[in-house]
């Protein structure tokens, strides 16, 4: 075969396995065994499934009960192995079309790249998702391929045993123990689930006869509520949504101490990195339980969209991700209303609109001949964009229709595999809709539209155009591309308050009367960000949004600020009005608005200003928001709502880490120390992170040493991360250097060395000296960050080094073949370097003359 594009036959399916897998926590190797029923549409002699890293001791193959010895051939480029029936002589088709069986025992090694079945920690556990259950099983490891899997694990008495099913039974035989887990319905190869290590679980929650539980290593067993209490509340909403039960009878959460991607949504068995699970709520800032519940909701989500209906093949791994990304919010909205999910989803959307106005971007679904490429796309176009895209759709249709259409897919693919067309061609007859038109424009090729606005009274008219980054490539080519089909939803106020008006634009250009009475006060051309596109409003038109912006939501506010900020970036409008709009919106109550402005200002003083300008920007922002900080104070009063704290945590981030106010460094550090003297209510948990940076910024060596203390002694997984990313903040030179010297120190795991990584060169006094480190450890830093997503975030964060990009690019010329598995984040940053090299240019010049034209605050 010789091809790693290579796809197995359809004509030879398996219908069941049955399987034991033996690991061994002190060689780190383990062996197998077990049976694979099969199906074959025509005679055969040769059986061709997929294992790579596996040594064949043993295989019989042929009709149930009549089997004999065969030999076997593996390729390592196809990854497979061959098993040939020579019993019929030469030209011979021993294997008669129907049912067959082929046993098998072989062996293999635990993987370093927490790939297949790896250690973390005290614990065996796999990772499987795109392609790597062909590392533990001989297996048909092709999503299309769903069989029942009846698995078995035996090991050593005294551990935790977990699988995808429910055990039904439990076996001591001296020092060997062999646990059975009950089938499990129809699925794919890449959900199945095995870990075996010190294990603890949460008392079980029996929710709608579904039992669950919450696993963790012994000490970290006290952060499993939250997680307890979200996937009980969570399951119910899905199954109401689906109007489908759950169907793999038990729910397993599992916290896995080193693992390369958020969660991963084993069937009844899923795994999680600890700290997109484990959290103590009475603890842990807000925005770290969002994103646990966040995470939790994906994964429980993804048991219906993915792992009970299943893409066919990788080319539409949107249908899992995007789907499960854009439920999480959905359902984690009304489980909690009060904190605004929708307005997080924002955060990624924005970065999708970033990347997906580059012009090395991608389709949301494009060709997909293999493993590696689709392991590629899980990035922000598939999940946030994918999501962002149904979200404009469901927008459009109408929540109702939308869920019908969902349903109707569910109903008629169950335990099936599919392409996109299906799902369209549901929601398309729930809604009467053309979703397959509309839709298959916005998947099948990439960017996005900018759409300009002009307004005369109450008559609007429209205009898109591709949306590009890179200035020449705006300017020149844009016009020239076809136009998207946008399901445009404005919101208009007039005398009788604030309306929506809902249209298609299918051409180049489009205009609509809005049915006002009286004055039209202002139009928003993206009710509530809904749509996945950027808006370019007249002069007037941006004026009349900036003096009614309380009528606007927070959101469509948010908006404002990034479209202009990508508007100035591609060299589509100046700077000056885009600082003059985040010094009026500086002045907003609400904490999403003020995170993005600060966020704003934060790219201004760290990336833009020159250095005879960065203590002019800091004094701005500290009178912009110093005021606000003295109306809401440093302390939680009784009964506060999320909105005030959640403003806070923006207020003192933009205080602390971009204005270096004095008087919010004092405090900040201050109460710092009386928290980690254990003081009950000197930080509030929501200030922790910026206190924490901030303070370090400038802390000595015995605040560093103290800081790798609490990273190793703190059970909870979001104070580790803290401690790591204070650690990177350090502004001193001895400290600097000890903290990059800490990158392939066991203080940094793996998981966690790409964010170790972009935080030190995110800090501007450190950046020269982690990248000539990264360059001279190269072979071990690779070594330690080889899983592909830690390789995709690794060349990201080289992203940050825009003043050296020419040794970038010479470092991805020299090391490309560390590099090969993930070409689209080479190209993506080596553009981005090359844009921000621009944009810095010129936005130096334009905050200078800003500033010169504004009388320095008081």
């Amino acid at each position: 075969m010789g091809d790693k594009n290579f796809r197995l036959s359809p004509a030879i399916r398996p219908e069941r396995y049955r399987f034991t897998v033996a690991p061994d926590l002190g060689s780190d190797t383990f062996t197998g065994r077990g049976s694979i029923e099969l199906v074959l549409d025509r005679p055969a002699r040769e059986i061709t499934l997929h294992g790579v890293h596996l040594t064949v001791t043993a295989a019989r193959l042929g009709a149930p009960g009549h089997l004999h010895p065969v030999r076997w051939s593996t390729d390592a480029d196809s990854q497979t192995i061959t098993f040939t029936d020579d019993s019929a002589g030469p030209g011979g088709a021993e294997l008669a079309a129907g049912p067959a069986v082929l046993e098998i025992e072989w062996s293999g090694v635990f993987q370093k790249d927490l790939r297949g079945l790896y250690r973390a920690g005290g614990m065996a556990v796999t990772q499987f998702e795109a392609a790597d259950a062909r590392r533990v099983f001989p297996c048909f490891d092709e999503p299309p391929f769903k069989a029942a899997w009846e698995v078995a694990i035996e090991t050593v008495p005294g551990l935790s045993v977990l699988s995808n099913g429910a055990v039904v039974s439990d076996e001591t035989h001296g020092t060997r123990r062999l646990v059975k887990f009950a089938p499990t319905p129809r699925m794919s190869s890449y959900l199945v689930a095995l870990i075996v290590g010190q294990l603890q679980a949460s008392a079980e929650k029996i929710v709608r006869n579904v039992p669950i539980r919450t696993w963790s290593v012994p000490d970290k067993i006290h952060l499993t509520g939250f997680a307890q209490d979200c996937a009980a509340a969570v399951l119910p909403l899905l199954e109401d949504y689906f109007a489908r039960p759950y169907v793999f009878g038990k729910l397993d959460q599992i916290g896995i101490p080193d693992f390369e991607a958020g969660a991963m949504e084993n069937s009844g068995c899923i795994t999680f990195r600890e700290i997109a699970l484990l959290v103590d709520p009475a603890k842990a800032p807000l925005n770290i339980q969002k994103r646990v519940a966040e995470v939790i909701t994906h994964e429980l989500a993804h048991q219906w969209f993915g792992n009970l209906v299943t893409m066919c093949w990788w080319d539409d791994l949107w249908l899992n991700e995007a789907f499960a990304t854009w439920m999480a919010y959905k359902i984690g909205d009304v489980w909690r209303p009060a904190w605004r999910m929708w307005d997080d989803f924002e955060q990624g959307k924005a970065a999708a609109l970033h990347l997906d106005s580059l012009e090395s971007t991608h389709p949301i679904r494009g060709e997909v001949r293999n493993a590696d490429e689709a392991t590629e796309n899980f990035d922000l176009i598939t999940y946030e964009k994918g999501g962002a895209m149904l979200r404009m759709i469901e927008g459009y249709l109408g929540e109702a229709a939308f869920r019908e259409g969902i349903r109707a897919y569910m109903r008629d693919h169950a335990f099936k595999n599919t392409v996109a067309n299906d799902l369209w061609r549901a929601l398309a007859q729930s809604s009467q809709q053309p979703v397959e038109a509309l839709a298959n424009g916005w998947i099948g090729r990439p960017g996005y539209p900018l759409v300009e606005l002009r307004r005369e009274g109450n008559h609007v008219k429209l205009r898109q155009r591709r949306f590009y980054a890179d200035p020449a490539r705006f300017r020149a080519a844009a016009e020239a591309e076809p136009p998207w089909l946008v399901p445009v939803v404005l919101r208009f106020a007039d005398d009788a308050g604030v309306h929506e008006a809902r249209m298609l634009l299918g051409d180049r250009e489009g205009e609509v009367t809005l049915p006002a009475r009286g004055e039209v006060k202002f139009v928003c051309g993206n009710q509530n960000g809904a749509g996945f596109y950027r808006v370019r409003y007249e002069p007037a038109e941006l004026a009349a949004l900036a003096r009614h912006s309380a009528q606007l939501s927070a959101v469509e506010r948010v908006n404002l600020v990034a479209d202009a900020w990508a508007l100035f970036r591609a060299d589509a409008a100046p700077l000056a009005p885009l600082i003059d709009l985040l010094v009026s919106l500086a002045s907003d109550r609400d904490y999403t608005v003020l995170g993005e402005v600060v966020s704003r200002l934060d790219a201004l003083e760290r990336r833009f200003a020159a250095p005879g300008d960065r203590s002019k920007v800091r004094r701005i922002v500290e009178s912009l928001l110093l005021p606000q900080l003295g109306e809401v104070g440093w302390d939680v009063a009784p009964g506060e709502e999320d909105g005030v704290r959640l403003r806070r945590a923006a207020l003192v981030r933009g205080l602390g880490l971009v204005a270096r106010a004095p008087s919010v460094l004092a405090e900040a550090r201050a109460r710092l120390e009386r928290s980690w003297r254990g003081e009950a209510g000197a930080l509030d948990a929501n200030l922790l992170d910026a206190a924490t940076v901030a303070t370090a910024r400038a802390g000595d060596a015995a605040m560093f040493d103290e800081l790798v203390r609490m990273k190793e002694r703190d059970p909870d997984p979001a104070a580790k991360r803290r401690c790591l990313v204070a650690l990177a903040s350090f502004e001193s030179s001895p400290l600097i250097e000890r903290a990059v010297n800490l990158i392939l120190d066991p203080v940094v795991p793996m998981q966690d060395i790409t964010t170790y990584v972009g935080a030190l060169l995110s800090n501007g006094t450190a950046r020269a000296a982690a990248w000539d480190y990264l360059r001279a450890q190269w072979p071990k830093v690779h070594e330690k960050s080889a899983a592909p997503m830690l390789t995709r975030r690794m060349v990201e964060s080289l992203g940050e080094l825009t003043d050296r990009r020419a040794e970038v690019e010479a470092f991805f010329t020299a090391q490309a073949a560390a590099f090969a598995a993930v070409p689209q984040a080479v190209n993506q940053t080596r553009e981005r370097l090359r844009l921000d090299e621009e944009v810095h240019a010129r936005a130096t010049r334009a905050l200078s003359d800003w500033l010169k034209a504004r009388p320095e605050p008081r």
